[in-house]
């Protein structure tokens, strides 16, 4: 029983561990417009988003879009430049350049400094960082669903996921008129933006599968688009994801 306990304890101590991973790289930065209007899709409205601490990343990080809207802490290397606490951005865009794993918005590179260090830490191009995944974080804010000026009713419903919380991925998309058990699956368009050309008649329901802990479960938004949606409007779900998604051990930098 005894050894049972130890190793018990030490997949519990591991799989904490591990969702705390640190990880080391470089940073750059671009004007604040260039990654609000990314590949994520999110456009002017980013730039809301996080007091506009902005980030592309990495295609590992960005993922095909499933990385859109994620949030990371992040911080650079050099006391004499910057505060230990450092500063939290959102992913918006993808980075296409694998000499680092995030381009910054310039507000959110100078937001790690310390008082007046931000000119300095700009000056260096390239920032030597550690930085995490953390939820995130949207207070009175549920998640909510735009609806992009493509869709064309009843044809075709394009939707485009916003303030996104907790630390987890959207994976899949269901659609279905409100109390039918007919689904629809949706397809990612691109970034955080969803498309159908099966679209259900009437006020409309959302179900998304998303990564939780190991493994994955559904979020069901029960009454979401009413009966006359609009092209351009924004409609709250009902609900706000708040789970997190382990990080497996094997990402997890050493140095």
């Amino acid at each position: 029983m005894a050894l049972f306990l130890c190793f018990l304890f030490s997949l519990i101590f591991s799989a904490t561990a591990c969702n705390r991973c640190v990880h080391h790289a470089k940073v750059a930065y671009t004007q604040q417009s260039a990654v609000s209007n990314g590949a994520c899709g999110y456009g002017s409205l980013a730039l809301g988003f996080n007091g506009g601490y902005l980030a592309a990343a990495v295609s590992s990080i960005y993922k095909g879009g499933a990385g859109c809207g994620a949030c990371f802490q992040i911080r650079c290397k050099d006391p004499n430049l910057c505060t230990k606490r450092g500063t939290k951005v959102i992913v918006t865009d993808l980075n296409q350049n694998n000499q680092t794993d995030f381009v910054l918005s310039s507000s959110a590179l100078m937001a790690m400094a310390n008082k007046g260090k931000g000119q300095d830490v700009l000056k260096l191009g390239l920032v030597h960082v550690e930085y995490k995944r953390v939820p995130c974080q949207y207070r009175n804010q549920n998640l909510a669903l735009r609806v992009e000026e493509m869709s064309q009713k009843p044809y075709y419903l394009a939707v485009k996921f916003l303030y996104q919380g907790g630390q987890t991925e959207i994976v899949g998309v269901d659609v279905a008129q409100v109390g039918s058990p007919n689904w629809s699956s949706m397809r990612r368009n691109y970034g955080a933006v969803w498309g159908t050309n099966q679209v259900p008649t009437g006020p409309l329901q959302f179900r998304m599968m998303v990564t939780s802990g190991y493994d994955g479960k559904t979020i069901w938004a029960q009454h979401v688009l009413p009966d006359d949606w609009k092209n351009g409007l924004i409609y709250d779900s009902g609900v706000q994801i708040t789970d997190i998604a382990q990080e497996g051990c094997s990402p997890c930098d050493v140095s």
